[in-house]
């Protein structure tokens, strides 16, 4: 059987303005020919990417300029190769949603032992960081499984 080519990736989290913002831009700097958009189960429309989160990704030479949260919406799923969640809950909201793209929907971080990406709105500094450093790990696994 051949491999299916990636050529879209949708990153979904909660609210569309920390993880799934932050791990879009990481994989579109570790995947530039790839289409890598966001969106949110409960999507924070028209609202820009929380401010923590864009200083974080700021030090790492990434901008979340120009993000604007999203809805997810069965179009979205639809004409996404590959879905990537925070959590499993996600993958069961994505899967009741649409139930026929659940076998390209998996976690962001599958790779670290498909380990769930916890959501650090509202909470510490070091949360943000945590969070950061296992969408960095993750996206470099990705990019370096996407790109063989």
């Amino acid at each position: 059987m051949a491999a299916m080519i990636i050529q879209s990736i949708l990153v979904v989290c909660t609210g569309n303005i920390c993880r799934s913002p932050m791990g879009e831009r990481l994989l579109q700097k570790y995947l530039p020919v790839i289409r890598i958009e966001s969106a949110g189960i409960y999507g924070l429309e028209g609202q820009a990417a929380d401010s923590r989160a864009a200083d974080m990704i700021r030090q790492y030479g990434v901008s979340l300029q120009g993000h604007v949260a999203r809805q997810l919406t069965h179009a979205m799923l639809r004409q996404s190769d590959l879905i990537l969640a925070m959590e499993s809950e996600q993958i069961n909201h994505i899967s009741a949603m649409a139930p026929e793209i659940r076998g390209k929907s998996l976690l962001f971080g599958q790779w670290l032992d498909n380990k769930e990406i916890p959501d650090p709105y509202c909470k510490s500094q070091d949360a943000f960081e945590y969070v950061f450093d296992l969408l960095v790990r993750a996206s470099q696994e990705w990019a370096r499984r996407l790109n063989r």
